[in-house]
């Protein structure tokens, strides 16, 4: 018997223990910076409510690649929302300057009307 074979089918390589093949699996873990919040958020998500999805990327070895890509998108998109929200208001640096505690709070409401729209959308989905 072969030591090491390789599935089309599936696509994995696989090396004989004892009588048995079992899948070469290893993450490509330290290509990806750290994972924000988002991924976090994703992969938590993805353990707890997607099991076979979440088994199948990691068998593949697609499963950081997929984290980092939601965290990376969601993050982008919370961004550009909170920026346009407060464009639209009018929330300036000037009003900033005027008046900072409004600011803070017109910002932070933003932001969390921004992370809900985006959770529903990308982590959660």
């Amino acid at each position: 018997m072969k030591r090491h074979i390789y599935d089309e089918k599936n696509g994995l390589h696989y090396t004989l223990r004892g009588d048995v093949y079992l899948p070469d699996l290893a993450t490509s873990e330290n290509d990806y910076p750290p994972l924000g919040k988002y991924g976090l958020m994703r992969k938590s998500y993805l353990k707890e409510h997607q099991k076979a999805f979440y088994i199948q990327l990691q068998a593949r070895g697609e499963l950081w690649q997929h984290l980092y890509e939601v965290d990376h998108h969601t993050q982008s998109m919370v961004d550009a929302i909170v920026a346009r929200m407060a464009e639209i208001d009018g929330v300036t640096e000037a009003l900033k300057a005027a008046d900072q505690m409004r600011w803070v709070g017109l910002m932070n409401n933003y932001r969390h009307c921004a992370e809900e729209l985006v959770l529903r959308e990308y982590v959660l989905a």
